[in-house]
């Protein structure tokens, strides 16, 4: 740990950063082929499959949410108290880390058994999409303690300093799951045939697989981080801290979720299409966000530690090279989108409706991932210093505050593009209101440190 303390108050910011960054970027870039691969052989059985597992999506990443805003959580109260040397409260997080996982694995049990139906049900009065929603969400939200453990780990190796772990273990389970869809979905070396229900087991077996070998590897060489389960109890202090991170952190993975169940409930009125074409992008996107997420977990660590030891011109220029590598990111997913929407829709057979409706999505929402760039960066930053609200707040306008209520107006008005034209609005908005909190916190932060 000594060493990785050195590196994150020491080495130059830009090789530094790329040399945390790159694992995690490799990672999410693998975790984002997975999430597409599902959704191609899916395609492959029919568009009501397609539909049906963009309709459990939200639940998906309420999963996903709910473990990476724990994480990050963890994370960033490590990373602090690794730049302020306190070995105690480092093992306090990490052990309270490990037993606040448990607790929302068995709430997933719950939520997967008894919300599945009416969730899935909100959306669809089709026989075979609400069958096949239901049980990809059964499988996928009953056993995604595979998840949740994972990332935990997963996010307590990223505050130390350490990526190239995680980008393994994510490597790992993604692969598995890719090379298991194809096997379970079609019914291949003598697996039967389970459709839908085989992309759900192809997806949490990988999910476990991933999470063994986090714990394996955890246990031989956590990098200075020590559970201690005997004689454990809860602390509220503790507990509050995390939680003062991870519940923005978890509402802003969440955004996504609440963001397609709404807009599928505007869309369903106008295009069943429309609703699959939405829960493509979101999957497309992360082909775009994901990398542009690693340079942001690469980030963190190194302003929560620079934040810690109180040297704040690091912790700055840290931020200008995140906004510089993150914005070339946006800039290259914007050109894709941009110029090749053909090329991408036919990869999920797309019919010729979902051709001429989806093209133009993609070029329109596509508009606003440069800006978007800026909102990004920023809430990764507020996230890093423990200052969650600010997160959730530019999360929030980027995501539920402008989007829904403005889609509902143009779709009256301009009809179905005015969903896609309300991503870029979004986007400067959220922007806007970035820098002005950014500005405020900066005083802060000088005013507190003399």
């Amino acid at each position: 740990m000594k060493k990785t303390e050195n590196i994150m108050g020491t080495r130059p910011i830009l090789p530094l950063l790329i040399s945390m960054a790159v694992p995690p970027m490799i990672s999410m870039l693998i975790q984002s082929m997975y999430n597409i691969v599902d959704s191609i052989f899916v395609a492959q059985i029919g568009e009501n499959a397609l539909t049906a597992v963009s309709l459990a999506y939200p639940l998906q990443n309420l999963v996903l949410a709910v473990a990476v805003g724990l994480g990050v959580g963890i994370n960033s109260c490590i990373a602090i108290s690794i730049g302020a040397k306190d070995q105690e409260k480092i093992n306090k997080v990490a052990t309270h880390g490990i037993f606040l996982t448990a607790v929302h694995a068995i709430c997933f049990i719950f939520i997967g058994l008894f919300l599945t139906k009416p969730f899935i049900g909100i959306f669809t009065n089709n026989e075979e999409i609400f069958r096949l929603g239901t049980t990809y969400s059964y499988i996928v939200i009953c056993f995604s303690f595979g998840s949740l453990f994972h990332i935990a780990i997963e996010k307590m190796f990223q505050a130390t300093g350490n990526m190239i772990v995680p980008m393994i273990l994510q490597g790992i389970g993604a692969i598995i799951n890719i090379i298991l869809d194809p096997i379970m979905i079609f019914g291949m070396f003598g697996f039967p045939k389970m459709g839908v229900a085989g992309a759900a087991i192809a997806t949490i077996i990988g999910q476990i697989v991933a999470c063994m070998l986090a714990v394996i590897l955890f246990i031989k060489k956590s990098g200075g981080i020590h559970i201690k389960l005997k004689g454990f109890k809860f602390e509220k202090d503790v507990i509050k801290k995390i939680y003062s991170i991870a519940v923005p952190s978890g509402i802003m993975m969440s955004l996504p979720s609440i963001l397609i169940g709404v807009l599928n409930g505007i869309l369903v009125s106008i295009s069943q299409i429309g609703v699959a074409i939405l829960g493509l992008y979101f999957k497309l996107q992360t082909f775009v966000y994901m990398p542009a997420n690693g340079v942001i977990q690469g980030m963190r660590p190194i302003i929560s530690y620079n934040y810690g030891a109180k040297n704040h011109k690091r912790l700055l220029e840290t931020l200008k090279v995140s906004l510089f590598i993150v914005g070339l990111i946006m800039t290259i997913g914007m050109s894709i989108f941009l110029f090749f929407p053909n090329q991408i829709l036919m990869m999920f057979s797309a019919s010729d409706q979902m051709m001429d409706i989806g093209v133009t999505s993609l070029r329109i929402i596509s508009v606003g991932f440069i800006i978007s760039s800026i909102g990004i960066v920023f809430s990764g930053m507020f996230e890093a210093l423990g200052r969650g609200i600010e997160s959730l707040t530019i999360s929030l306008i980027r995501q539920l505050i402008i989007i829904p209520p403005l889609s509902f107006i143009l779709v009256k008005i301009i009809g179905i593009n005015g969903v896609w034209i309300s991503f870029p609005i979004a986007e400067i908005i959220a922007a806007t209101a970035s820098f002005i909190i950014f500005k405020r916190m900066l005083k802060e932060i000088y005013i507190s440190s003399n």
